[in-house]
């Protein structure tokens, strides 16, 4: 079963290329970017492990697509999102988040 959660959830699986547009927009809102991984996707379950800290001062999707692709080599067996997170006064909130691994 295909797990639909998040932006894009019922689209094919975005590219890497599509994956560093997303970030490229979120770093161009300043929103920091995160990625999360969990071997339990239930909806329910909004407390996935962090991959490091969220990229505050980052300007370029690149640094978001290495840090991404460690991720994958470390944990290619789970669900891995990318989240962007608006830290502006009155939204102090996740603004996109979205799966872009999924296990075989």
């Amino acid at each position: 079963m295909r797990i639909t959660q998040g932006c894009f959830s019922f689209l094919p699986d975005l590219t890497d290329e599509q994956i560093a547009a997303q970030a490229q927009y979120c770093l161009s809102k300043g929103w920091a970017v995160n990625i999360e991984f969990t071997d339990d996707p239930h909806p329910r379950n909004t407390y996935w492990e962090m991959w490091g800290l969220p990229m505050f001062d980052l300007q370029d999707a690149a640094g978001v697509m290495m840090e991404l692709a460690e991720c994958r080599r470390v944990y290619g067996d789970r669900y891995i999102r990318v989240s962007g997170f608006d830290s502006s006064h009155g939204w102090e909130s996740v603004r996109i988040s979205f799966i872009v691994n999924r296990p075989l």
